[in-house]
């Protein structure tokens, strides 16, 4: 097998392709070129979308020339959800989102060299095309009883899906095609819960071009109870720094359940075999030292905000437990940690027992004084032993928050607003 499909193989990167052997053969013969696409259906990318972009950084250190699609047409329709129609977003909010997309994206592969990345958008050449050349050029080769049977298709049949979302597949294989014909790609990776959308351009270019091209799709990353992988409580894991602060973002991968770690070492990481085997017996045989988490919060981290933005956040986790000095965090990590903490809003001054019970580290005021009274009530790292302290302005971290804590592991903060 080509060494690069038996590396992905061995990452749990491949669920679907067209011809595993034909691929490996078409790779062995490239350099190729290939492309994965991301509609901006949102301001910024999710979990989803980075194990595709480091799918195709893959790709490109071994060799092969990306093409990053980013959506500005087909991001105005949205691929149909099996929970019913998508609201559609102005073309002037899809403008700005296919321009915040293309930043992001452009920070995980090269623009430099032979194989340097180039960054396409679908609206370039379907914005002129008419509808009567869209149904004869593209419409034709599309047989409706297979449109039909596609799976999120045929499951919203009943309670009705419209003809937009359901030309949503003809769009996207039209991609295939454009990027075929203008710079000769071959090979479309994304999902697997695109893997029809996928093909579909496979067979447009089989039907209209007589072209053998090729198909990769990745398994949905889940957590051990099968739910999808990528999601808090909070919501959705995003790598815009605005939307997941990178405090919130490390401390996702930090809290990865053992059973599950090695496997997301493996898709997010670029450590060698050797390096992630040498995790896996390590969370085998002492999980509590949970190296494999760190080692995966730092990695993924590094990758998507850069060094230094992880051993701030690091430094920020020693500090608010007591191992680390609070007043030199900046006010943006302060910020994360405060809405990682879901710190509520409070005006000052306001007596600590109040603050413990607001900021739900106690169930009640009895508790936060019983905590102070046994010496487990802790402001900033601060131990304070009156149950009557009173916490004023000139306690607030960057003048604008606090944070408290009982015991050693239970953390609360509060938070004043902005002027």
């Amino acid at each position: 097998m080509n060494a690069l499909l038996e590396d992905l193989c061995w990452r749990g990167l491949i669920a679907h392709s067209t011809d595993l052997d034909a691929l490996g053969a078409h790779l062995d013969d490239g350099p190729i070129k290939f492309y994965v696409g991301f509609d901006p259906t949102a301001p910024s990318l999710h979990m989803g979308n980075l194990v595709q972009v480091l799918l195709a950084r893959r790709l490109q250190q071994a060799g092969h020339k990306p093409h990053l699609l980013v959506g500005g047409a087909t991001g105005q329709i949205g691929d149909p959800k099996e929970t019913g129609e998508r609201v559609m977003n102005s073309k002037e909010v899809v403008a700005g989102w296919v321009e915040r997309i293309r930043s992001q994206v452009e920070r995980f592969v090269s623009f430099e060299g032979d194989n340097a990345a180039v960054m396409v958008n679908n609206l370039d050449w379907t914005s002129g095309m008419s509808v009567l050349d869209f149904l004869r050029d593209v419409g034709k080769h599309f047989p409706v009883n297979r449109m039909l049977a596609r799976d999120v298709v045929a499951r919203r049949l009943e309670a009705g899906i419209s003809y937009t979302e359901f030309s949503y597949v003809l769009l996207q294989s039209m991609d295939y095609r454009e990027l075929h014909h203008r710079y000769g790609v071959t090979l479309q990776h994304g999902g697997s819960d695109q893997w029809g959308n996928i093909t579909a351009g496979v067979e447009l270019l089989r039907r209209s071009e007589q072209a053998r091209v090729h198909a990769l799709a990745t398994p949905l990353l889940t957590k051990a109870d099968g739910t999808k992988f990528g999601k808090t409580e909070s919501g959705t894991v995003w790598l815009d720094r605005e939307l997941t602060s990178p405090y919130a973002f490390h401390q996702f991968f930090l809290n990865a359940e053992d059973a599950k770690v090695v496997d997301y070492l493996k898709v997010f990481s670029f450590r060698s075999h050797e390096e992630i085997e040498a995790l896996e017996k390590a969370t085998e045989n002492e999980p509590h030292k949970r190296l494999a988490q760190k080692a995966l919060a730092d990695d993924v981290t590094d990758i998507v905000h850069g060094i230094d933005e992880r051993k701030a956040v690091v430094a920020a986790a020693a500090a608010i437990f007591g191992r680390g000095e609070l007043a030199e965090l900046s006010e943006e990590t302060l910020g994360g940690i405060m809405r990682e903490l879901k710190a509520p809003e409070v005006k000052l001054p306001m007596p600590l027992v109040d603050a413990f019970l607001v900021s739900g580290i106690v169930e009640s005021k009895a508790a936060a004084r019983r905590a102070i009274l046994e010496g487990g009530a802790y402001l900033n790292n601060e131990k304070v032993t009156d149950p009557d302290f009173v916490l004023t302005s000139d306690h607030l971290l960057g003048g604008r928050c606090a944070i408290v804590r009982r015991g050693r592991r239970t953390i609360g903060g509060i938070q004043v607003a902005a002027a």
